[in-house]
């Protein structure tokens, strides 16, 4: 019989959950910096 090796865990899954939750944080933060920054009070 032909023995497969098939992998016990699969990261694949995972690394894209945290590559998305990444990209979600960066935006949020060029969110914030960017109303911070246009936020100027007007003299």
């Amino acid at each position: 019989m032909n023995m497969l090796n098939f992998p016990l865990v699969s990261w694949v899954n995972g690394t894209i959950m945290i590559g998305v939750f990444v990209a979600v944080v960066v935006g949020l933060v060029l969110a914030v910096y960017l109303l911070m920054k246009t936020d100027q009070k007007v003299k």
